[in-house]
């Protein structure tokens, strides 16, 4: 069996969101190949390919002290596809697996690639193994970061101030239900509320304010976050109703947390919702990375059939920037 050095380029890895992509440009029918290294969550991991008589992929992260004491378990997809437009995919069942060597998994194909081709794997969820044998905890997301700028004990006197109504002076009347909360802790989180209150507009003179664009549970949520104490579960599930309020009431750091969380979890059947999202709003990391995970990393051919319909109904402006990108990004192979 022969290792194969190929091109200079053929070890790396590139990587996006949970998404790495390893593009091999020289495989031969008796080759053995790996990766360099490349990082998602907080291991280092490589992709192996080897091709005797049958053709097997590995995933495994870097031998060290985090991986030996605390392995990852990870859920994860991988795919192999021909480069070019007439790509043919091979993809993997969901894999859940403790991965401590290259040993811990290996995953057979039954047709043979050869020359140059795509090795995928998207890491659905990476969960870090407890020290004392507990429950593995998930490394995504990070539920620390809402709630780093307050104590936990402030956090639980405010949040009584709203769960309980205590000394709540404005009614918020929502798409489907009233909330009570308080003019003061609004003004101070978002320059629209606090102008509302300054000046005689008929929030001030009422103490009401209509949210009609929200329902109340997103409504909730979007309090939950100003109040200081939103649970993680959910942000994620009201992340485009929250960047929407985000924008309407001028809250930057909420915006910028959806962001980065919409940016985070990319993938083929949420990209053109996302893309849209970030041209709505001006949101220019997260259209670049949208834009990179179609067409740098090749995923438009995953997308196809949604494309004529997304062309329909987008803005001219960003179609041409689409446009802009595929002669950019796409060379003659």
């Amino acid at each position: 069996m022969s290792s194969g050095a190929g091109n200079a380029g053929d070890s790396k890895v590139e990587t996006i969101s949970r998404l790495a992509q390893w593009r091999i440009e020289s495989f031969g029918p008796c080759s053995y190949r790996r990766s360099d290294a490349f990082k998602v969550g907080i291991w280092n991991w490589y992709l192996s390919v080897e091709k005797n008589r049958y053709m097997y992929i590995r995933l495994f992260p870097e031998p060290c002290r985090l991986s030996k004491e605390q392995p990852p378990i990870a859920r994860f997809v991988l795919r192999v596809s021909n480069l070019g437009p007439g790509r043919r995919p091979y993809i993997s069942p969901v894999h859940d697996r403790l991965l401590r060597t290259s040993e811990d998994f290996v995953w057979p194909i039954d047709c043979t690639f050869y020359g140059r081709f795509v090795v995928d794997v998207e890491f659905l969820d990476l969960k870090i193994s407890s020290y004392n044998g507990g429950e593995a905890c998930s490394i995504w997301p990070n539920e620390g970061m809402l709630q780093s700028l307050a104590t936990e004990s402030t956090l639980r006197c405010i949040s009584r101030m709203l769960t309980e109504g205590i000394h709540a002076d404005v009614t918020i009347n929502t798409a489907d239900g009233v909330l009570k909360a308080h003019k003061a802790i609004l003004a101070a989180s978002s320059p629209v509320f606090e102008s509302m209150f300054l000046h005689d507009l008929k929030e001030k003179e009422s103490s009401t304010i209509n949210i009609e664009d929200m329902t109340l549970e997103s409504c909730s949520a979007l309090f939950s976050y100003i109040y200081g104490n939103i649970k993680q579960e959910d942000f994620w599930k009201h992340r485009l109703s929250l960047l929407g309020a985000a924008n309407k009431y001028d809250i930057a750091d909420l915006r910028d947390c959806c962001e980065e969380s919409l940016l985070e979890d990319i993938n083929s059947s949420n990209v053109l919702e996302r893309l849209q999202e970030a041209w709505l709003y001006q949101l220019n990391k997260l259209k670049k990375g949208c834009l990179t995970y179609l067409f740098d990393f090749g995923k438009i051919y995953d997308v196809r059939d949604e494309v004529n319909s997304f062309f329909l109904h987008a803005d001219r402006e960003l179609t041409l920037e689409m446009f802009q990108e595929i002669l950019t990004v796409w060379k003659p192979i």
